[in-house]
């Protein structure tokens, strides 16, 4: 059995090794960060039908 691991040690990586941040949607704040010298990966996305929620029902009608 493995012994367990202390909260703390689970954490300090974060805090001590560089970052990568995944940034979702609006390519700005990805442009921001990048500038600011983070590591950056941008998704381009968008809510389906644009974020109308009756649109989107209706379409995922269609699609099964």
């Amino acid at each position: 059995m493995e012994e367990p691991v202390a909260p703390r040690d689970k954490i300090q990586p974060l805090l001590t090794n560089e970052l990568t941040i995944i940034n979702v949607g609006l390519e700005g704040f990805a442009e921001d960060m990048a500038a600011e010298g983070a590591a950056v990966i941008h998704l381009d996305w968008a809510p389906p039908a644009g974020g109308n929620v009756r649109l989107a029902e209706l379409l995922s009608k269609l699609g099964g």
